[in-house]
């Protein structure tokens, strides 16, 4: 005997019409991510990853890789999407043939993840930035509000870092700087994963926090800031960018926070000062002073391609007007706690009441809002 729920459901739903809309939309990301350019692309590197010789440029080698596998993977989701979708159509029609609708939950369920996949998919299409699918490095900072904006970074933090193991990117904290009393001073942390600075690029502001403060002995409410920057991580920046050693202060000092055994019993912590442009880069995650150093190398060179390409964009950049401090009127995001509940991103006007979610990282929404909103009129 058919179930009367599924069937109900299937009737309100017009799974019909969803169904066709899924296939207009899957056909339309096949032609903004090129489908047949991806399978011409991947044949020819096929050829070039099969090269015994290869190897004998590892720079070359990497990036011919790291291509490679990317356009597999793209080709890979898109196919897998179109197996999905044509069985899902399949089954839509052996219930209308059969007039069973013993399968209604099936298709449903079905139906329920292709529309999200191919939300995610759609993402792609907001991306159009050279670095938008490398890595990012980012780096949050306390502003307006003492002891409590201190504490907001590292609410901060903690937020960017759950977004980031929801999404399944790879993390790593190279430096943190303590605040007086709690909380930090600063962080700057590395993630890891495909479109990483794509989306995290989308965070790039203050950010403030409205809330009864923990610190404030008559608990009054408090309002803190704090700054978001978000660069891209160019693992081979060094060697586009050339770093004079006389241009360099280095600095060691003790590690400071959990990290293991080693960490405050050597002078393993590195502080780097590049004197003509006054960019400061530490790292204290590595396990030796020499480990620290590399990475903090990468970093800088990563922040000097950064400026670099500032430099290249000035004319544009003159447009803006100068970076507003990390105070009042300045805010791309209100997050308050009390006297009510909602997090407010001020461009986009999107907005939740659960402010909870938010801080575990629930914050793609809000990307997403602000990559649409960046998108060209038009495109």
């Amino acid at each position: 005997m058919a179930r009367s729920e599924p069937a109900g459901a299937g009737d309100q739903r017009d799974l019909r019409g969803e169904l066709a809309s899924l296939r207009k939309r899957l056909e339309e990301a096949e032609g903004y991510l090129g489908l047949e350019r991806l399978r011409e692309r991947q044949a020819e590197l096929e050829l070039e990853v099969s090269r015994p010789d290869l190897w004998d440029d590892p720079d070359v080698a990497r990036r011919v890789t790291s291509e490679f596998s990317s356009v597999n993977d793209d080709i890979t989701m898109l196919e897998d999407l179109g197996a999905k979708l044509s069985d899902a159509e399949e089954l839509h029609q052996l219930i209308i043939d059969e007039s069973d609708d013993s399968f209604m939950g099936e298709l449903t369920d079905s139906v329920d993840d292709l529309t999200k996949r191919l939300s995610d998919l759609e993402l792609r299409s907001l991306f159009s930035g050279e670095y938008d699918e490398r890595d990012a490095i980012a780096e949050v900072h306390a502003g307006t509000g003492g002891t409590d904006a201190q504490d907001w970074c590292e609410m901060l933090l903690r937020m960017y870092l759950r977004w980031a193991e929801r999404r399944g990117f790879a993390y790593e904290v190279d430096e943190t700087t303590e605040g007086q009393e709690a909380g930090l001073l600063s962080a700057t942390f590395i993630v890891k994963g495909r479109f990483a600075y794509g989306l995290l690029s989308a965070e790039r502001g203050v950010h403030r926090l409205v809330r009864m403060s923990p610190f404030d002995s008559q608990h009054r409410r408090q309002t803190s800031f704090a700054s978001v920057d978000v660069i891209p991580f160019l693992e081979d920046a060094g060697t586009e960018i050339a770093i004079d050693d006389k241009d360099l202060r280095i600095d060691t000092y003790r590690s400071s926070g959990a990290g293991g055994q080693h960490v405050n019993k050597t002078d393993s912590a590195v502080r780097l000062t590049h004197l003509p442009t006054g960019i400061v880069v530490s790292c204290q995650n590595e396990r030796s002073q020499h480990q620290n150093k590399a990475r903090a190398m990468q970093i800088l060179a990563a922040k000097l391609a950064e400026v670099q390409r500032a430099e290249r964009r000035s004319e544009l950049d003159s447009l803006s007007g100068p970076k507003a401090d990390v105070a009042w009127g300045s805010q791309i995001r209100s997050y308050v706690m009390a006297p009510y509940q909602m997090v407010k991103d001020l461009r986009t006007e999107y907005e939740t009441g659960n402010v909870d979610a938010v801080l575990d990282g629930d914050i793609d929404a809000f990307i997403e809002a602000e990559l649409r909103r960046r998108r060209p009129v038009g495109d």
